[in-house]
């Protein structure tokens, strides 16, 4: 369950720059292993300089230390981390370091420009390394070895950490936005809560209002009569007997009409107060209406989430084409070359450019016959889907389907992803060609 703002602002407990003490305790522990690994390699960092074993290992020791402020001054442990880089220590320092620049709210040109940095001196140190211990016989590997073993360390020690980092980031950003967004709705809520229990209040003040009214327009008149006739009987009611009886009479008759049209509003009274009950309680519908349709939003969320995680595959491709093929489209499937499995995002970039191309041939080129050919190769696999004109010139837009154009943008920019080749435009023959080829590997 996520927080909202307040709560997650109480929630930042930790002493210092660190948001809770958890992380201060995972922060010291990351700090406390990178001193003690960059203080055992600083024994060989002091026999290769030349000075004192104790001031090597102090030197290593203080180097990893810095981990310790990682949250703070990301910037400068990456700093430190590139300065021990030649002194061949500080690899967790490095790439702690690196993670946390990633994934801090840091331009991404300085992210680049010290992720380049890292790169550059972690190739340079290993080339050198690997050299030496050719020279020295303890590898009998050819010349290649040497740049291709610092590349890939280069690779190996920066490339990871900068990527999850800027994943995590990303994801860190996206979660603050919804909390925000959170924050917002409920801010909105609540006001509108307010504004209906105001409204509410003021209802209620105006029925008060007129029910005063109508207590003294119907009750008030009535009583006074009684009043007036009650004094008229006392005064003749020893003059005039008969007169004091229909007096008496009239008092009763009276009596009857309020006692009467008082219970009529009493009862009217009681109706609105059982009415009001159920309009006060509604007050709060909205809120938990929203809060239940906000629980099934992310129950549903995280389903789409997971089901996308797997994704659609080579092997769905005839499924594909047959429910195009029932829609009315006259299309053919050729696959050339030995099938087999490829990763899953190359599975799913060739599934979707097949996709967006016969969606494409539904929105501009309806009923014009359509051939997806697939070739597996030896180091990547072809795709390629051509339509020929359609059969009538109006049959493009007969469906009216809504087109966004972003179509073709988006398979180019799958396909070049994974380093492959994108091309897409017109036939000689009037029709439309899309093809592909994305790298096996």
């Amino acid at each position: 369950m996520t927080m909202t703002g307040e709560e997650h602002a109480r929630a930042l407990t930790g002493p210092w720059w660190w948001p809770r003490r958890r992380s201060a305790v995972f922060d010291g522990c990351l700090a406390l292993a990178s001193a003690l690994e960059c203080g055992a390699e600083g024994i060989g960092f002091a026999r290769d300089a030349g000075i004192p074993l104790w001031a090597g290992v102090l030197f290593g020791v203080a180097a990893g230390a810095v981990l310790l402020v990682r949250r703070k001054w990301p910037i400068a442990v990456v700093l430190v981390a590139i300065a021990v880089t030649p002194a061949q220590m500080g690899f967790l320092l490095g790439i702690v370091g690196l993670y946390t620049l990633a994934a801090a709210e840091v331009p991404r040109r300085v992210i680049g420009a010290l992720a380049g940095m890292t790169l550059a001196g972690t190739a340079v140190v290993t080339f050198v390394r690997v050299r030496q211990e050719m020279a020295r016989g303890d590898l009998t590997l050819g010349d290649w070895f040497v740049p291709f073993a610092a590349v890939a360390t280069a690779l190996g020690l920066t490339a990871p950490p900068v990527l999850l980092g800027l994943y995590v980031g990303a994801r860190r950003r996206l979660m603050e936005s919804l909390r925000e967004r959170a924050d917002s709705l409920e801010r909105e809520l609540q006001l509108l809560a307010e504004r209906a229990e105001e409204r509410a209040e003021w209802a209620r003040n105006e029925e008060r209002t007129r029910i005063a009214r109508e207590m003294h327009d119907v009750v008030a008149h009535r009583v006074s009569l009684m009043v007036v006739h009650a004094a008229a009987l006392q005064a003749v009611a020893r003059k005039d007997p008969e007169k004091a009886v229909r007096n008496a009479a009239l008092v009763g008759d009276m009596g009857r009409q309020a006692l009467t049209e008082l219970r009529e509003m009493l009862g009217v009274l009681r109706a609105g107060e059982a009415d009001q009950v159920p309009g006060r309680r509604a007050v709060g519908v909205p809120l938990a209406s929203v809060g239940e349709a906000a629980a099934v939003a992310a129950a549903a969320a995280s389903r789409v989430v997971e089901e996308a995680g797997e994704g659609p595959c080579l092997s769905e491709l005839d499924e594909l084409v047959g429910q195009s093929a029932a829609a009315g489209m006259a299309v053919d499937l050729s696959v050339e070359g030995e099938v087999r499995a490829y990763a899953a995002e190359v599975e799913q970039t060739a599934y979707r450019v097949v996709q967006e191309a016969l969606t494409n041939v539904h929105k501009h080129a309806a009923g014009a016959k359509t051939h997806v050919r697939l070739a597996h190769r030896v180091a990547e696999i072809a795709m390629q889907v051509e339509n020929e004109p359609p059969p009538e010139p109006g049959s493009a837009s007969a469906a009216g389907l809504p087109s966004g154009g972003n179509g073709l943008l988006g398979m180019r920019e799958r396909v070049l992803a994974l380093g492959g080749v994108f091309v897409s435009g017109p036939t000689d023959a009037g029709g439309f060609r899309v093809s592909a080829v994305i790298p096996a590997t």
